[in-house]
């Protein structure tokens, strides 16, 4: 979510939905420091556990510290294999997309967000300090 999106009413929530759906289409512009991506929820049964996103081409900031996937999965529904799931979809698409490696990155003190990216074969390039804090970053090549 960006500062201003209106994720409250109906409305709103539908608009955001629409504007993340246009950010899959590469033809179209998009704001300054955004790539195109694909969005995703994380779900059981009628259940949001989390969301996931694939970026498919890096900037600047994306190669340093945020990746090609990003994910996210609520505390409620953490230890369940949601996160495990979405990383390996995520990837699958990345693979069908020309991504032959995606880079993925964590908090260096998350390490179950690193357990679930070394269980898809991540290899660790390096830890740094970046924008987010210590990132971990990971390559994994995509099936």
């Amino acid at each position: 979510m960006q500062p201003g999106d209106d994720v409250d009413s109906p409305a709103g929530f539908a608009a955001w939905v629409r504007s993340l759906r246009e950010q899959a289409d590469e033809s179209r512009p998009l704001p300054e420091g955004r790539v195109p991506a694909v969005y995703w929820w994380i779900v059981e049964g009628d259940e949001v556990l989390g969301a996931v996103s694939l970026r498919l081409r890096l900037n600047d900031f994306l190669l340093r510290a945020g990746g090609h996937i990003g994910y996210g999965v609520r505390p409620s529904a953490r230890r369940r294999g949601a996160a495990t799931f979405a990383l390996g979809e995520a990837l699958a698409e990345a693979g069908r997309r020309g991504i032959g490696q995606a880079l993925v990155t964590c908090a260096d003190d998350n390490v179950p967000s690193a357990r679930t990216i070394e269980r898809h074969g991540g290899v660790l390039e390096d830890v740094r300090d970046t924008e987010l804090g210590r990132t971990r970053r990971y390559w994994i090549r995509t099936p």
